[in-house]
């Protein structure tokens, strides 16, 4: 029986089964090799890592944790979760099946992270984490100087409109046939930004002058708008069904329910990363850095829960 198995190995993951394996705790991580950043060319607003690829980063990460004999790392997609009975000091453990086996553990840690539910609008999806992109921060400071679009009608358009008017030189929003509201469009007045309600037909590929790579907004009339950034705003479900399987509460965002300390509302079992909401937060907060802080606080904090077990 392990002490914890972590499911997930991106930033959260990694980094819980680092700082678990840093007391000698004996972890095993399962990595199914799917992650939410997938798509993305390279990673930005990560310290020391600004620029590299999220396998680099990753790979990295490995290397870390490849250095502590009680941490094993195996790329291998688990298909189910179940709690078990433990020993006699600890009456709850967890079963995690794959496909080459079973593994027992005392406590669970899930980093499973998202999965991102695009706008259906032809063309975005083979953009998304290169001219497409949803955060300011990880993917805005790229489209410095050029026109930037924002596709929809949402809360999020006020919100991205203001961090992205201090790094475009114009920005277009296309409602993409719907109408704003009266708040929003005063506030898209006062940043300068055109306002297209043509419904989109696509977004296509398309090398600005200068060689920048940008995007071609294709309206259902037939006219365009070059941009050089295309922001969106995805919905996210849960990338695993674990969550479902163990009966976890969730939040409204769909995120699993934690507190400050990555608890679930299943003693022994833990959350942290993208799929995880925290009260204290309007929503889940998605960032690598902000994953691997979270990963961490739940892993010192599934070892605290072993000490008190007398584990």
């Amino acid at each position: 029986m392990h002490d914890a198995i972590v499911i997930g190995g991106g930033p959260a993951g990694l980094q819980a089964a680092l700082t678990l394996g840093r007391t000698h705790r004996d972890v095993l991580l399962l990595d199914a090799g799917r992650y939410r950043n997938d798509p993305a060319d390279a990673m930005h607003n990560v310290i020391g890592h600004d620029g590299d690829t999220p396998a680099a980063f990753r790979a990295a990460a490995r290397r870390d944790v490849a250095r502590y004999a009680t941490v094993t790392v195996r790329d291998v997609e688990v298909q189910k979760v179940r709690v078990v009975d433990a020993d006699a000091r600890d009456h709850q453990g967890f079963e995690v099946s794959t496909a080459d086996g079973t593994e027992s553990a005392r406590r669970l840690l899930l980093a499973t992270g998202v999965v991102d539910e695009l706008p259906p609008t032809p063309g975005v999806a083979e953009l998304f984490g290169t001219v497409a992109a949803h955060c300011p921060y990880c993917h805005g400071h790229e489209y410095a100087g050029t026109r930037v679009g924002i596709l929809g009608a949402g809360p999020h358009v006020g919100h991205t409109s203001g961090l992205m008017a201090r790094v475009a030189s114009s920005l277009t929003v296309f409602t993409d046939g719907a109408e704003l509201t009266e708040e929003l469009r005063a506030t898209l007045d006062v940043r300068r930004a055109d306002v297209v309600t043509e419904p989109v037909a696509r977004v296509e590929p398309r090398t600005l002058d200068g060689g920048h790579p940008g995007a071609r907004v294709v309206l259902d009339d037939g006219s365009a708008v070059e941009v050089g950034g295309l922001m969106v705003a995805p919905k996210q479900r849960q990338a695993a069904p674990f969550a479902e399987q163990l009966g976890l509460d969730l939040r409204d965002s769909g995120a699993v329910a934690i507190d400050a300390f990555g608890r679930t509302s299943l003693p022994g079992v833990f959350a942290a990363g993208d799929l995880a909401h925290s009260a204290d937060f309007p929503m889940a907060v998605s960032s690598v850095l902000a994953a691997a802080a979270a990963g961490q606080i739940a892993a010192a904090s599934l070892g605290a829960d072993l000490l008190a077990a007398g584990l």
